[in-house]
C-alpha cells in the first residue's frame, strides 16, 4: 500500500532517525555512510544506518573534542575506503 512503511531490522534506523539521535544533519549522516565512517546500507534511494555504529562514531568524535579537526590524527592515516561497512 502507498504510504505504508516496512519495519526495519533490529538495530537499523533511517537517516532522519539518525539525525535526531545524533544531532547531526541528515546530509552529514549520508556523507558518513558514503565515506564508510559508519555502517550503512543503501536500500533503493534511502540509507539505513546501523544505530550502534553511529553512536560509536559520535562517542569517538565527542572524545576527540577539538582534535577531531586535526587532519593528521592517527585514525585518518591510511585513508578511507569506499566500503559502506566502516566503523571508527
Amino acid at each position: 500500500m502507498i504510504g505504508e512503511t516496512k519495519p526495519l531490522a533490529k538495530g537499523w534506523i533511517t537517516t532522519n532517525q539518525a539525525a535526531e539521535l545524533s544531532g547531526y544533519s541528515s546530509a552529514y549522516i549520508r556523507q558518513l555512510a558514503i565515506g564508510g565512517r559508519i555502517t550503512a546500507r543503501k536500500v533503493g534511494r534511502d540509507w539505513l544506518i546501523k544505530r550502534e555504529s553511529l553512536l560509536a562514531y559520535k562517542r569517538h568524535m565527542d572524545e576527540l573534542g577539538p582534535a577531531k579537526h586535526n587532519p593528521w590524527r592517527e585514525d585518518l592515516a591510511g585513508g578511507r575506503g569506499r566500503e559502506h561497512d566502516g566503523g571508527v
